[in-house]
């Protein structure tokens, strides 16, 4: 089955949000921003739901990228929106300079980008909700941009920890717009799931999935 996000390709990258007023970024096509934890998972799961191995690139250093990586998602008729990878947060040994140049790229960009119709945060299921992540949304969640939360690599848990793990992000975020659910790139466990999210947001048609067998 072919999603309209198995068309994303990359478009353009962006070392700061000057750069995002110029030529080739000035539009009023949708965005969807990744983000997450240094190690989340966030280069697999864009991976995963464009159905493509390398088209998000996963640094062998974490917390070495600092640049917003755009993706167009197109077919022949429009653009439907923009995939945007931006960089991984909370690597301890970044230095407090190279930290606030990224902290000020990635905050502006969540808090300021009009075009930014939603954010698909990354959290590592066996960590649960970090200080840093819980700082992010506190951030994000002013400039009323809705956050679905990917809690990812829940083939390293049981079903019982996977429970759990959710349980405790949706007692988090009670009382808030925000939404999470789990996900495996290993099991291709919630990509349905993720797929119509992001789609959603783009204002794009639905993937007709085909409809599984009874157990």
């Amino acid at each position: 089955m072919s999603s309209l996000l198995h068309r994303a390709r990359f478009y353009s990258t962006a070392a700061s949000l000057a750069q995002l007023d110029g030529p080739g970024f000035n539009d009023d096509i949708p965005e969807v921003a990744f983000v997450g934890r240094s190690n989340a998972g966030k280069s697999t799961a864009i991976n995963l739901l464009c159905n493509q191995r390398g088209l998000a690139f996963a640094s062998k250093t974490p917390g070495r990228t600092q640049l917003l990586n755009f993706f167009l998602v197109a077919d022949r008729d429009r653009s439907w929106g923009y995939l945007v990878d931006l960089p991984g947060y909370g690597y301890a040994a970044s230095s407090g300079t190279t930290r606030a140049g990224w902290d000020a790229l990635l905050g502006g960009y969540l808090r300021e980008r009009r075009q930014l119709v939603g954010v698909v945060l990354l959290m590592d299921s066996r960590r649960g909700l970090t200080e840093l992540d819980e700082r992010l949304i506190d951030w994000v969640t002013p400039a009323q941009k809705p956050i679905h939360v990917l809690l990812t690599k829940t083939d390293k848990l049981n079903r019982t920890e996977t429970r759990r793990a959710l349980e405790g992000i949706q007692r988090a975020l009670e009382g808030s717009p925000h939404t999470v659910q789990t996900f495996s790139a290993l099991h291709r466990t919630g990509l349905e799931d993720a797929d119509a999210r992001v789609l959603q947001w783009f204002g794009a048609p639905p993937t007709a999935w085909p409809k599984k067998k009874p157990q």
